[in-house]
């Protein structure tokens, strides 16, 4: 009987300041090690989880929010953004001064020169202002956006909800993805190509954009530090994530033994 546990990143394996607790990385380890599958579920690009990947010895992700799924270092499935849907939106957010970050799979792009939310935004990320390239949206795939708005500024955005999905990751920023996209859709393509079945799924999350995967996953398990509409619809709810929110979570849904935490 084959089991995956997902993983969002922010706030879920890291911590605020973005480090990977030690009881995290060792309770993934013995994961693996009895024949789980492991994979993280992300709104990051592949390009800015490298480093975590070979850290935690996994090869398999859906990023992009579930627009870019990989399993086994294998492209399994991509639903890139409409270009001539895109242009719209960037027209319409010009009109606000709202600023967009075109992402593909290895880079990703400003369409202003410099912009103090951009800034603020990815500098959480522990990212830098990117490279000015208005066009880069026309120019390759582009599998996620990212709109500079605050709540309360983006209201015209409902008039682009029939052909686009946005999902607030920051009080400066929202992602940009294909109307339906989510992890969970991503996670569905994923899991039907290798034959799992849903009942064996479990993720772990803590924004906004897990609500999805924790409702669809077999079991969903949102942090101690998750957001409280998230809470809502998670199976259960674990401890903080510099709290072995993992190691807990694992625990309770029986991947890991009781014990664990004197063994490690």
């Amino acid at each position: 009987m084959k089991k995956i546990v997902f993983f969002d990143i922010d706030g879920t394996l890291l911590d605020d300041k973005k480090n990977l607790p030690a009881s995290t990385k060792a309770a993934i380890k013995t994961l693996q090690e009895k024949g789980v599958y492991t994979a993280l579920a992300t709104g990051r690009a592949p390009f800015m989880v490298t480093t975590l990947l070979k850290e935690l010895d996994m090869e398999s992700y859906v990023s992009f929010n579930g627009q870019y799924v990989v399993f086994g270092n294998e492209v399994v499935y991509t639903n890139p953004l409409d270009s001539l849907k895109l242009k719209k939106l960037i027209q319409v957010a010009e009109k606000h001064q709202h600023h967009l970050v075109f992402l593909n799979e290895s880079t990703l792009k400003s369409n202003v020169e410099f912009d103090s939310r951009v800034k603020e935004s990815l500098g959480t990320l522990k990212m830098v202002h990117p490279e000015y390239d208005p066009n880069f949206f026309e120019k390759t795939n582009i599998y996620q956006a990212l709109l500079f708005a605050k709540e309360g500024e983006d209201g015209y955005l409902i008039d682009f909800e029939n052909n686009l999905t946005f999902i607030r990751w920051h009080e400066e920023s929202l992602d940009v993805v294909p109307k339906g996209g989510s992890k969970a859709e991503g996670i569905k393509k994923l899991i039907a190509r290798l034959g799992f079945e849903l009942q064996n799924t479990y993720a772990f999350g803590d924004g906004l954009n897990d609500i999805e995967m924790l409702q669809t996953v077999g079991t969903g398990i949102a942090m101690g530090n998750a957001h409280e509409a998230v809470k809502m619809h998670a199976d259960f709810i674990t401890t903080s994530v510099d709290n072995d929110g993992i190691v807990n979570g694992l625990i309770e849904v029986g991947l890991l033994e009781e014990d664990f935490e004197t063994i490690k």
